[in-house]
């Protein structure tokens, strides 16, 4: 061990971690010594630094995509106390890429505290990697690997840093290319578990936008992520398609849940605790016109039919008890066509409104998919 590991106090709490001791004493097919280098590689990686004083500074390179999009949150009383309380881990679906700093400045502009952000290795690269390392905080996270020595070594560091931050991820492990709220990953989850910090809570967060700022670069892959792309080129893709852009982001935050109910040990505690917050989120997400529009589409419909389908949709929606943005249907014909409209998704014409990009209007459609029926 090198004289800056024995200075670094977290990277010493690591390495004192039951779970690390084992893991350099356990036999492997590799060496002890072997196992203790790659551990040392993986913190090194692992390791940030937050200066979030110059968070929102962030905004300024990003401004022609940020001043398009309007910020509106829901209950963050709900985070103000958590955080009076004790140790707080935020738990969000992923839509996009904005994600990660729409939700960030929501905390703070109430005034929160800023929780350190989990987020994919893919973006670290270049001058975004030491922004990402050296002011936001993040952490990254190799998203894909079944290399046990990383995968215990980011449960043990993720468990030590939250004895001093917050933290907030995403477990769905990346943004959702069908449109729909996926299925849970566990690993970041288990790590809060083990940490077993006093008075630990999770508090679900649910982000929802109007139009997807990269809908189009998500839907062409089918719904399915078939490649990953460096950073900056999805950046300067997300530039080109911010011209003409203009969207509402909100930011619903759910009522804790105390990480005491559960243990670390058990794994059906771990999936009970992943598919509960999934469930909380899927009712806290708001409903928004584009989805409503996008689901009770026809091919070819009558702005008559359309509000029936719409209105019928709505009674469901309201008996799953959603988070609806609309009054009724015609609020929600009127602001989802006009939207679905300028992002060349429908066409109007007369008192008829046809499809113009089938997979798009599926990609809005599919994000309220967990409140319907399947029969619907």
């Amino acid at each position: 061990m090198t004289t800056t590991e024995h200075q670094d106090p977290l990277i010493r709490a690591v390495m004192e971690r039951d779970e690390m001791v084992r893991l350099l004493h356990s036999s492997h097919s590799t060496s002890a010594a072997d196992a203790r280098e790659r551990v040392f590689g993986y913190l090194e990686e692992l390791r940030t630094t937050q200066r979030y004083r110059l968070y929102r500074s962030l905004q300024h390179p990003l401004y022609p995509i940020f001043r398009k999009i309007q910020r509106i949150v829901e209950h963050p009383e709900i985070p103000q106390q958590a955080t009076k309380a004790g140790r707080v881990i935020y738990v969000s679906n992923h839509k996009s890429h904005t994600d990660y700093i729409v939700e960030l400045l929501v905390l703070d502009d109430h005034g929160i505290r800023p929780p350190i952000i989990a987020a994919g290795i893919n973006l670290f690269g270049g001058p975004l990697g030491l922004i990402q390392r050296h002011v936001t905080g993040a952490i990254p996270i190799r998203r894909n690997t079944k290399d046990p020595v990383y995968l215990i070594t980011l449960k043990a560091y993720v468990a030590e840093v939250l004895k001093e931050h917050d933290l907030f991820f995403y477990p769905e492990g990346g943004r959702s290319y069908s449109g729909e709220i996926k299925a849970p990953k566990t690993g970041l989850l288990h790590a809060a578990m083990q940490a077993e910090v006093p008075d630990g809570v999770i508090v679900p967060a649910a982000v929802a936008y109007d139009i997807v700022l990269e809908d189009r670069a998500l839907a062409r892959q089918g719904g399915t992520k078939r490649r990953q792309r460096p950073f900056t080129a999805e950046l300067a893709e997300m530039m080109t398609l911010a011209v003409g852009f203009k969207t509402r982001a909100f930011v619903t935050f759910g009522e804790p849940i105390p990480l005491g109910d559960y243990h670390h040990e058990s794994r059906r505690d771990v999936l009970d605790l992943a598919h509960r917050t999934r469930d909380v989120i899927g009712k806290l997400y708001k409903v928004l016109p584009t989805a409503i529009v996008a689901t009770a589409m026809r091919p070819s419909i009558d702005r008559g039919e359309l509000e029936s389908r719409v209105d019928e949709l709505l009674g469901r929606l309201r008996d799953a008890h959603a988070n609806l943005a609309v009054r009724d249907a015609g609020q929600a014909i009127e602001e989802g066509v006009a939207a679905l409209e300028r992002r060349d998704i429908l066409r109007v014409e007369g008192s008829r409104i046809r499809i113009r990009n089938r997979n798009l209007l599926r990609y809005y459609a599919r994000t309220i998919q967990h409140l319907q029926p399947a029969s619907h």
